[in-house]
């Protein structure tokens, strides 16, 4: 289980953010991070404010969410968007 004081302020942002994004599974973040989904779900409760911890619960056990390999369509073969170009710093390149 890897320590969550280990990562940097930078990829702590990066890890919620995955997290917040429903097309990110789970397994990304593992992949990527080494943190398994308890480890996520303890991240996201620590730093998130409580009310936007309980609304990202909510989304993602609600069936919405494709965080769970498992659960997401077969058409989806891709953790972004199509439209997105190469992230740097936590932001979307400019078109």
């Amino acid at each position: 289980m890897a320590d969550v004081s280990q990562f940097t302020e930078r990829k702590l942002d990066r890890i919620i953010e995955m997290a917040w994004e429903d097309r990110t599974p789970f397994e990304a973040i593992l992949f990527q991070f080494g943190l398994p989904e308890k480890e996520v779900i303890k991240v996201m409760r620590g730093y998130l404010k409580t009310s936007s911890f309980k609304r990202w619960r909510k989304r993602v056990n609600s069936g919405v969410s494709q965080k769970h390999l498992k659960k997401r369509s077969s058409e989806i073969t891709r953790f972004k968007c199509t439209r997105q170009r190469a992230i740097s710093g936590n932001k979307i390149s400019k078109r």
